[in-house]
């Protein structure tokens, strides 16, 4: 039930001072997650070439998801993020799991990410003990976040600059290599061929092409980050419609392109699955240098994945708080207008997450067991984005009607993308490393339930002794 009470307020405490340059990259950022870099090369060994169809796919639904959020968002501009839409359209209950549930996903996926900052340090330093560069990198994070959110969006601004750079050097390294049909030492010669080479589309049958959505789903993590900047989007009339518009072009750019470069260089079968084909790519083409600076840049693209999730994480944590359904502590603003303290107690979780470092210290293990966790809580939060859709299409027809920026294929396709998520939702049980994790999480969803009642009842108690 839409009701106006279950809305945000008009008046915002967080500051409209990210421009249009910081929206535009920091959903591109988003879209380019540690998956593509770091899960792409165990995606490959499962699905074969055929990885170039699971992101196609995933990408085509995953467009409409933001479409529908885009509609929303704009329907009314005192929504400050998705959150508050699924709080409006489908009540407080539904605002409150989804909100802690989207803070989990991004509190497990910066412990991912920095998991994955320490793999690529071990590339310069073997002997290195992950813990350490983890820890700095997340300390590192909190405090880039504790200042002026112009500085989180300066700093994603450069990062998905670099990110760009370095997957548009890859490609254009690869396609000479495709021309002057290169040969690695390993006796690799690269071309095109290798996309549809005997065995390559499907190695593993159906099986390994299903198993691969696991993993391409927790690539794009993130892209949903434009609706948690939109309470400090300047002009978010004109800066989320051209994000969001630019999303197939860009899956069709960093994924799809970037991967039939690397196969197509490298082999399919010759992709390490527990290592970044970015990096391998230029090592089998005998080019140490360039690997370890792709390596570097592999890196700062891991860091710019956390510092969104330790940005976007904290956010949620105060619009929690603005609708009272967190301590109302996490809502207070520092002189930065930064809401420190939601900041504090998620980067304290982030670093008790990091302590699964010192149980499991294989890092590949630690990425999977996360990735898992956070892609479940993904796919949970683009299909209250589509639930929340419907209910507005059905109680709000007049906003609808009003819309500059609607839904293509409307109802009908917000339902078939709802089932699209479900089924990739079902996949995730068919590996055992993934299923272990799929079981674990309505543990954390009965959990905030009696969560929400004992709040709710506290708040019904005390009314009614003030009355």
């Amino acid at each position: 039930m839409h009701t106006s009470s279950a809305r945000p307020e008009a008046a915002g405490h967080l500051q409209r001072t990210l421009e249009n340059r910081h929206i535009q990259l920091i959903s591109i950022g988003g879209a380019i997650g540690t998956g593509l870099f770091m899960g792409s090369g165990k995606i490959i060994a499962l699905a074969g070439t055929s990885i170039i169809l699971v992101y196609a796919i995933i990408g085509f639904f995953l467009y409409f998801v933001m479409r529908a959020m885009g509609e929303l968002l704009l329907s009314d501009l005192r929504f400050k993020s998705f959150a508050d839409i699924v709080a409006a359209y489908l009540g407080p209950r539904a605002g409150f799991v989804l909100s802690w549930s989207y803070w989990l996903s991004w509190s497990v996926a910066v412990v991912g990410d920095v998991v994955v900052v320490a793999g690529f340090m071990q590339y310069w330093y073997p002997d290195l003990p992950a813990w350490m560069p983890a820890f700095f990198t997340l300390f590192l994070l909190l405090g880039l976040n504790m200042l002026a959110v112009r500085i989180f969006g300066e700093v994603e601004f450069w990062f998905a600059i670099i990110k760009i750079i370095a997957i548009i050097a890859l490609i254009l390294t690869a396609l000479v290599m495709i021309a002057t049909g290169f040969t690695s030492p390993n006796g690799v010669q690269a071309s095109l061929g290798h996309m549809a080479t005997p065995g390559a589309i499907l190695p593993h049958g159906l099986s390994g092409f299903f198993a691969g959505f696991q993993i391409a789903v927790f690539s794009f993590a993130g892209t949903e980050l434009i609706g948690t900047t939109a309470a400090e989007a300047k002009n978010p009339e004109r800066t989320l419609p051209k994000a969001i518009n630019t999303i197939p072009a860009r899956i069709l750019l960093f994924y799809i392109l970037a991967l039939v470069c690397i196969i197509s260089v490298v082999s399919w079968a010759e992709v390490p699955a527990n290592r970044s084909p970015f990096v391998e790519l230029f090592l089998l083409a005998g080019f140490p240098a360039a690997a370890g600076m792709i390596n570097f840049v592999v890196l700062t693209s891991a860091a710019s994945s956390a510092n969104s999730g330790v940005y976007s994480g904290c956010r949620m944590l105060f619009g929690l708080a603005e609708r009272r359904n967190a301590p109302g502590i996490f809502g207070r603003l520092s002189t930065l207008s930064v809401p420190v303290y939601s900041l504090l107690f998620s980067g304290a979780c982030m670093l008790v997450g990091l302590t699964l470092l010192f149980v499991i210290p294989e890092v590949m293990r630690v990425f999977t067991l996360i990735s898992t966790v956070s892609a479940v809580l993904v796919l949970f939060t683009w299909s209250m984005i589509l639930i929340a859709y419907l209910a507005y299409r059905r109680t709000n027809p007049a906003a609808h009607q009003r819309s500059s920026f609607k839904l293509p294929g409307g109802v009908p396709m917000a339902m078939a993308t709802l089932g699209f998520l479900l089924f990739v939702l079902s996949l995730l049980a068919l590996e055992a490393d993934t299923r272990a994790a799929l079981l674990a999480m309505p543990v954390w969803f009965v959990f905030l339930l009696l969560m929400y009642r004992r709040r709710s009842s506290k708040s019904t108690a005390g009314q009614l002794n003030n009355a």
